[in-house]
């Protein structure tokens, strides 16, 4: 098990100016960091990449797909060439970085709503781009995990059965899921049971608390989570994320209008405790 910190408490692109908080996040006791590949180009994020190495961490990415014209699951066609060489951008910025996962909501664009559920027409389109980016992402050898969102934020996949019929769906190697606990709260009625009965597709973690806030100041059931993803035998990234008011844009897409922690180094001290301490006592 390696436990990282989403760089987004931050930023939303990584430049040199956020360099000293990988220097903190190694001292602090970090085994990497999440970046954000939102923006750039390969020639970046290499650059990045090399800070990270030089600072001792390892690192996995988190995407989004930007709009409507890369979209994966659109019935235009163009748009769902256009979301395969988005996600050939990512994973190509990924690999770059040295990444060993990309994770995030990579099958429509954040906050856009049809009114009702996927539809079958809709499912299949995602399979199919999300199948070729498996076998990009191979190449790469970079796994994806594809993470479900609450119904606030996305209509295209809420829970976690409905992310694992997608895997399953795709059927590549590559290609797993993203377990968000902060999503799994919401819309899961066993937050616990849900990943027992899927560990076994289970590519990256993501450990959040019930407000977005510092772990172990909510209600999340840390000692069931971590219980249960280490008896089924889980030992990929923990990875931190927690968001504030300091990023406008993020904090507008993330329903951030309050504070929920009194300071950023509360996060990633506190919360690194919590996971530390919570996967020991689960073994």
């Amino acid at each position: 098990m390696k436990v990282g910190f989403n760089m987004l408490l931050w930023t939303t692109h990584v430049t040199e100016e956020d360099l000293p908080h990988l220097e903190t996040l190694k001292k602090v006791g970090y085994d990497g960091v999440e970046i954000p590949v939102f923006e750039g180009d390969t020639a970046h994020f290499e650059k990045i990449g090399r800070a990270i190495k030089d600072n001792g961490l390892a690192c996995t990415s988190v995407t989004v797909i930007p709009d409507e014209e890369h979209n994966p699951v659109s019935a235009d066609a163009g748009h769902r060439e256009r979301a395969v060489e988005y996600l050939k951008w990512a994973i190509d910025c990924s690999a770059a970085l040295g990444s060993e996962v990309l994770c995030g909501p990579f099958y429509q664009p954040l906050g856009v709503f049809t009114g009702q559920g996927p539809t079958e027409e809709e499912k299949q389109r995602a399979v199919e781009v999300h199948r070729q980016a498996g076998e990009l992402a191979a190449k790469a050898n970079v796994t994806l995990a594809v993470e479900f969102l609450n119904r606030f934020e996305c209509y295209f996949l809420n829970t976690m059965a409905d992310v694992v019929d997608h895997v399953k769906r795709v059927n590549h190697p590559n290609v797993g899921v993203l377990f968000d606990t902060f999503h799994a709260n919401i819309e899961e009625k066993d937050p616990v049971g849900c990943i027992s009965r899927h560990v076994d597709v289970i590519k990256h973690v993501h450990v959040s608390e019930n407000d977005r806030g510092t772990p172990g100041k909510g209600h999340i059931d840390w000692p069931g989570t971590f219980g249960v993803l280490r008896l089924g035998g889980y030992d990929g990234w923990l990875v931190i994320e927690a968001f504030g008011r300091a990023l406008p844009d993020l904090a507008a897409a993330t329903r951030v209008w309050r504070d929920f922690f009194p300071s950023q180094e509360e996060v990633y001290t506190e919360g690194l405790r919590l996971v530390r301490e919570q996967w020991q006592a689960a073994g």
